[in-house]
């Protein structure tokens, strides 16, 4: 097991973000969709929870096939999934993702939000239990985005909001910006497999944080689209396209519901959680990168395996390399539904 702490500032309040983490996962998965590969909805409902109150159940499938080595898509099911699970009791959230081909594997991310600029080193300390876990801050401007995710709109050193006079910003802006909040995310994962658990953890925490900061990223470049939305407008937005976006991928689950009456506490079991994180995928080639964008390391593309079985040999890889690409969530690593969060995202 492998436990860090994410913390990503954003220059709006965390009753603001309540809209905007929303407007963004939907969009984010919608657009990141096509050709049986994607985020689907299963279930969007009201959840009471005894502890927590009312909250939001989601269920979301992620179906990840071509994202699989080569060796891999030759043992797993044709269709091929995460099932993530989330519960969000706004502003505390988490989200669990796991895998019925890997059972050891499991994401576990929990969030909580605040206005502040990531300075309360206190906040899991329930949740820690002496835990020890690495605290990485993730700056939403400045730190190094994978080239294919890359967008020039959504580069936030330039980029200004009409509507809220908020950016461009600049070097810093963490110890200035007003107002300012912070997404604490304490992600926990696990790949319980001898010879490979330390490198495959490591490797899904730095895939984890590219997908953070590409969520966070969008949420305030698409500022202006979202901020005048009420809640009912955006779970109407929400609704829209998480059906079109079911469509798009060429799965026809039931009809989503996203209805008045909460469900009890009884109807479905699981921890609170976050908004699923969004899935990311591959951006058009012709998207460049201005070579004098300062930025900081990021994660790996590839995580180089041992040799696969022969059965997977005699197909031609004499080596093999599991590409991860993101709405491992998040959930994720993080809809009303985190997330954001990988929630999501």
């Amino acid at each position: 097991m492998l436990m860090k702490e994410y913390r990503i500032c954003m220059p709006l309040t965390v009753e603001e973000y309540r809209i905007g983490q929303l407007y963004m996962i939907s969009k984010h998965s919608h657009e990141q969709s096509d050709r049986g590969e994607g985020v689907e909805v299963v279930q969007n409902e009201p959840f009471e929870d005894p502890n927590h109150g009312q909250g939001q159940f989601t269920e979301k499938r992620v179906y990840l096939n071509s994202k699989l080595p080569s060796w891999a898509r030759a043992v797993v099911p044709k269709i091929f999934y995460v099932t993530e699970k989330a519960w969000n009791y706004y502003p505390y959230t988490i989200t669990d993702s796991q895998c019925s081909f890997l059972p050891k594997f499991s994401i576990h991310i929990e969030t909580k939000y605040e206005d502040n600029k990531g300075s309360n080193d206190n906040i899991f300390e329930t949740e820690l239990k002496d835990q020890e876990r690495e605290v990485c801050f993730v700056d939403i401007a400045y730190d190094e985005i994978p080239e294919r995710y890359y967008k020039e709109s959504e580069d936030l050193r330039y980029f200004k909001s009409e509507k809220t006079s908020r950016g461009v910003l600049q070097e810093g802006w963490r110890d200035t910006q007003e107002p300012i909040m912070c997404s604490y995310k304490l992600v926990t994962v696990k790949f319980e497999v001898w010879g490979l658990q330390t490198r495959v953890e490591q490797f899904v925490h730095k895939v984890v944080r590219d997908v953070l900061l590409l969520g966070h990223r969008q949420a305030f470049a698409w500022v202006d689209e979202w901020i005048d939305m009420t809640m009912d407008e955006v779970r109407e937005f929400e609704r829209t396209i998480q059906e079109a976006t079911n469509q798009k991928i060429g799965v026809f689950p039931p009809s989503i519901s996203i209805s008045e009456m909460p469900l009890s506490s009884c109807a479905l079991t699981g921890p609170a959680s976050a908004p699923s994180t969004p899935m990311c995928t591959d951006a058009p080639e012709s998207l460049s990168v201005p070579k004098d964008r300062p930025r900081k390391k990021s994660a790996p593309e590839t995580l180089t395996l041992p040799d696969p079985a022969p059965s997977a040999a005699s197909q031609g890889s004499s080596s093999n390399q599991l590409a991860m690409s993101n709405h491992l969530p998040p959930s994720t690593p993080p809809s009303n539904s985190d997330p954001d969060e990988v929630g999501g995202h």
